[in-house]
């Protein structure tokens, strides 16, 4: 029986049983119609969630079984305990600010070929993720690995007994979600408790708030573990020590030996990393020097992310080409169906490497999971599926080798199609997806889609789970790609889109775009094209009042949705207030027209000193608002406050809030960026590096002049692309390989050239124009302008690329 909480993404619903979570944004009760619907039959449900009318309407459902629970969260956790409980195999425990989720997958990559691996898929770690992970578990498995990662206090004690680690590990210490804990000593405490029960536990000792935690209070809870530190260079004689000099890395206990080692990856965080692995290995048992050599040389990167990314013949790609196993099939089949913009799915498969379970069995399982999609076509590649055809729907088709597909296909097949390309690693699927990617130039805008929807549960939160949410997807979602950015919206469940412009609106609709958008400029020419498009105007001005309702009594058949702007102090568009009252009288005797929403907006919501005009403005709303209401004889929904109001104002909440900027990664009142992750990184690369002497000039007008010799790094992007003219001659900058490195001369229409002298770089280089550790306000500042317009700068003609992680 496969345990769902999400009701989109169900594969197999007579096999699924559905765990009704109530959480502070949702209430899974809700959707238990539309899951019956799909098939599902098994449900576990809150008692206090059942009101009378749920009663009644699910005694419909003669055919489902209801397991009345009081806490359907922790109904979930406590099965995961006791499936957890029929299995006496080694446990790894992983949990840490950083590299859980790096650490996990290389150690199921090194461990495999000696155990048979179940993993958490992804970065499952939460309280739902870590049940759902642990319930992989099957008689097949020799080894479990699984992380837990905490945003508050106590959350870790529930999820100990799920994961039952024998073996632990802590990767280090740093500051994310320092703002759920009272100090960094109390967040090490609470993550040590999953260590409570564990025989043994690595960690790096150079973290003091680890070390000290450790020996105070895990070993007072737990006295027999076995600690295994290791340090950077010399310390105490009685632990590892590493050294690493370029990739070679050596690594020195006192009664366990000492090995050198060449590693696969020379920076830090990658280091830190590989000797958690390492360091595990040898205390499981796997010391010898050439197999442990051997086994970091067949490792590689570990690609935690879903990229969607436009192909050739009107296809999109969704890349995930680089691992393959049955949960993450899973993730990637329910991404898949969230793309509602092609009517054509398509999958490419390859076989299952290392899964532990019997060929039959999994193949069998597989092919239900396919089978469930309704797909298009579906093509599988490697011996395994080709000797295990019958469990997939008719007309599939099978390759031995992914150069017998690349030999057979066309491209052209997959015209119109969405297409998921899913493999293990040694089947190089990058090649397929070369095959079939539209080809740019080197400078991409990166959309991370997990991003997106971590800040718009951070305002929703704010917001309160009572309150709609509009999203503002206008000017191509600020730079981002509309229709991907609104796809993720609908998927999310958010209430309203708006848009500037019909066209715009249009677009959203030709992409599967389902929710009401509102049109905030709404003109006669397109009148037609909103109806058509069931397209929703905003009204601000009796001139376009009547134009609207001139438009619709020429056709009697027709209703509308509108909303009312109001001005309250913007003075950009609206009705005064003193209008609302003759506004309202022409809307209440038009039956075709119907008021979907009443609005306003603060003009200086982003700024403390005008807070006291923000409190008059909504005054003015309030009062503006029960004068429609009066005389319409009903209240429309009412929003006042955009991304910075959220923050600012959450008592001016009303009905509805509009997420905007915020949506994308910037706090507007910079009272809370740190909670917001990053969403957008602007990516370029090193065309050319040149050495050019003192006293020469670079790029147009000679303008970037040189003081000493320079190694001048040509980039591709330009003002075309979005990189501001105003960014030349240093006012700018760009990191390359973590070093800021400041722009020289003039930026050119398609380049911009930067000083590279003491930077270790080379031509090919990765750039990162603004994304983590280069914000884009500090890009903003530079030339005095705002996010907004560095954001919606961005070109078209930069391919973007959405991931999720």
């Amino acid at each position: 029986m496969n345990w769902i909480t999400d009701s989109r993404q169900v594969m197999v619903p007579e096999q699924s049983i559905f765990f009704a979570i109530r959480g502070e944004r949702h209430d899974g009760h809700q959707f238990i119609d539309e899951l019956y619907e799909k098939g599902v039959r098994q449900f576990v449900v809150e008692s206090a969630a059942i009101t009378p009318e749920r009663r009644a309407a699910w005694a419909a459902y003669c055919d489902a079984t209801f397991h009345e629970v009081p806490n359907s969260l922790q109904a979930l956790q406590e099965q995961a305990v006791a499936h957890r409980r029929q299995f006496r195999i080694p446990v790894i425990g992983i949990t840490g600010s950083n590299g859980k989720t790096i650490v996990k997958e290389w150690l199921t990559q090194l461990l495999s070929p000696t155990f048979g691996v179940v993993r958490s898929p992804k970065s499952y770690n939460s309280q739902v993720g870590v049940p759902l992970s642990v319930r992989q578990l099957n008689e097949t498995h020799t080894l479990g690995i699984f992380e837990a990662g905490i945003s508050k206090p106590h959350e870790m004690q529930v999820l100990e007994p799920i994961i039952r680690p024998t073996i632990g590990i802590f990767t280090n210490i740093g500051t994310a979600h320092d703002e759920g804990f009272r100090s960094r000593k109390q967040k090490v405490a609470e993550k040590l408790r999953l260590f409570t029960r564990s025989e043994v536990l690595v960690y790096r000792q150079d973290y003091p708030e680890i070390d000290e935690e450790v020996n105070l209070l895990l070993k007072a809870v737990n006295p027999s573990i076995r600690l295994v530190r290791w340090h950077m260079g010399d310390g105490p004689a009685t632990e590892f020590s590493a050294s690493v000099v370029q990739h070679g890395l050596h690594l020195q206990h006192p009664t366990h030996g000492a090995w050198s080692l060449q590693l696969p990856f020379a920076d830090p965080a990658s280091v830190e990393n590989l000797i958690h692995c390492v360091v595990t290995l040898i205390i499981m048992g796997i010391t010898d020097p050439a197999d442990l050599q051997a086994r970091l040389n067949r490792l590689r990167p570990v690609s935690m992310r879903l990229e969607l990314k436009e192909g050739i013949n009107q296809c999109v790609l969704i890349d995930d080409s680089y691992n393959n196993d049955v949960a993450g099939l899973q993730l990637a089949l329910s991404f898949l169906q969230q793309q509602v913009n092609r009517d054509r799915k398509v999958v490419i498969l390859s076989d299952v490497l290392q899964s532990g379970q019997k060929e039959a069995e999994l193949y069998a399982h597989i092919g239900r999971l396919i089978s469930e999609q309704h797909l298009n076509r579906f093509i599988g590649i490697g011996p395994e599926l080709s000797r295990n055809t019958h469990y997939f729907p008719a007309g599939s088709q099978f390759y031995a080798s992914t150069e017998a597909f690349l030999a057979e296909e066309s491209p052209d097949r997959y015209r119109d199609s969405v297409v998921l390309v899913k493999g293990a690693r040694a089947f190089s699927f990058e090649r397929i997806v070369q095959r079939l990617q539209r080809k740019f130039h080197g400078t991409v805008l990166e959309i991370n889609m997990d991003a997106l929807t971590h800040n718009l549960n951070y305002y929703r939160r704010k917001a309160g789970p009572e309150t709609k949410v509009m999203v503002m997807v206008k000017a191509f979602a600020y730079g981002s790609g509309s229709a991907e950015v609104a796809q993720l919206l609908q998927f999310q469940r958010v209430d309203y889109l708006a848009v500037a412009y019909a066209d715009e609106g249009v677009t959203l609709r030709q992409n599967g775009i389902e929710l009401p958008v509102m049109v905030m400029n709404p003109s006669p020419e397109t009148f037609a094209t909103l109806l058509e498009y069931r397209l929703e105007p905003e009204i601000y001005s009796f001139r376009i009042l009547r134009e609207w309702i001139g438009f619709l009594e020429a056709r009697p058949q027709e209703t509308s949705s509108v909303h009312i702007k109001i001005d309250t102090g913007m003075h950009r568009l609206g009705f005064r207030p003193d209008e609302l009252s003759e506004a309202g009288a022409l809307l209440a005797a038009q039956p075709q027209i119907r008021v979907a929403s009443v609005f306003s907006h603060l003009a200086g919501a982003d700024e403390a000193r005008f807070n006291a005009f923000s409190r008059e403005q909504y005054q003015q709303f309030i009062a503006g608002t029960e004068t429609l209401a009066n005389v319409l004889g009903y209240c429309p929904i009412r929003h006042l406050l955009n991304s910075a109001g959220i923050v600012r104002f959450p008592e001016f909440k009303l009905d509805m809030v509009r997420l905007g900027i915020g949506l994308y990664g910037v706090e507007a009142t910079q009272q809370e960026q740190q909670l917001l992750r990053t969403v957008g990184t602007l990516k370029t690369v090193i065309s050319q590096i040149k050495t050019v002497p003192a006293g020469e000039t670079v790029g147009y007008s000679r303008s970037g002049e040189l003081a000493h010799k320079a190694r001048i790094g040509t980039l591709a992007l330009g003002y075309a692309d979005g990189f501001d003219r105003r960014l030349g001659k240093g006012v700018g900058s760009v990191l390359v390989n973590g070093t800021p490195c400041p722009t020289i001369g003039n930026v050119c229409m398609d380049m911009a050239m930067v000083d590279l002298t003491g930077v270790s770089a080379n031509e090919g280089d990765e750039v990162i124009v603004f994304g983590e550790g280069a914000p884009i306000s500090a890009m903003a500042r530079a030339i005095g302008t705002i996010p907004y317009e560095i954001l919606t700068g961005v070109s078209e003609r930069v391919k973007r690329v959405f991931y999720k992680e």
